[in-house]
């Protein structure tokens, strides 16, 4: 069995990242014979001066893209239905708000210590897009730990004494100086980057590749 760690550099407000590792999940899935991977999670923040009340997604694709709201409208329906193609439920709405992440990426650095990354990042995409969830409140944050059976009294101390958070903002750095600035970002084995949400056949046949 081949051994494959796989760097996902990405924001829990990211669309994209999530249908990108779902169409890799999938692939993954085809060889769980053959392949044994590992996986983690680095932070990346869309909008790392994000105000605390969050901002109108609308507004915000207007003003960072340019995006009439017929585009906006209609990206959110195509990513709704890549979506549940691959079994995830997005629920946009005009009412919905692009959030700070930085405590949510806080979180998922201390869930890295219990081998629950990958499950609190499902927790967090879900509760932001399937729920429509404020996740730069640190009690939705905790209601999301909970869920996923962490212990909530010790991230409970992460969020009110900011730990974690130099840890946060150094990966960010480190991945930025690597040339990361778009994502998902997805390396596999610290060397082979594949950028956005590549269709299934483009993570198969990286496979193939180098690992099969």
């Amino acid at each position: 069995m081949s051994s494959l760690r796989i760097d996902i550099i990405s924001d829990v407000v990211c669309p994209w990242c999530v249908i990108g590792f779902k169409r890799l999940e999938n692939v993954l899935k085809q060889y769980e014979g053959d392949i044994k991977a590992e996986i983690f999670w680095r932070p990346f923040e869309l909008n790392p001066d994000m105000r605390a009340e969050g901002q109108n997604i609308r507004e915000h694709l207007q003003e960072k893209y340019g995006s009439t709201p017929e585009q906006s409208r209609m990206i959110r329906q195509r990513i709704t239905n890549l979506g549940a193609d691959l079994g995830f439920d997005f629920q946009f709405s005009d009412e919905m708000k692009i959030y700070n992440t930085f405590k949510a990426h806080q979180l998922l650095c201390f869930a890295e210590q219990f081998g629950s990354q990958t499950e609190l990042k499902m927790a967090l995409f879900k509760a932001y897009f399937s729920d429509s969830k404020d996740i730069s409140d640190n009690q939705v944050l905790l209601e999301v730990i909970a869920e996923v059976g962490l212990d909530v009294e010790s991230a409970q101390l992460i969020l009110t004494e900011d730990r974690f958070s130099s840890d946060v903002r150094e990966q960010e750095s480190f991945w930025q100086q690597q040339g990361i600035h778009s994502v998902p970002a997805i390396i596999f084995n610290q060397q082979d980057l594949i950028s956005g949400a590549q269709d299934e056949t483009v993570f198969t046949d990286y496979l193939k590749q180098h690992l099969l």
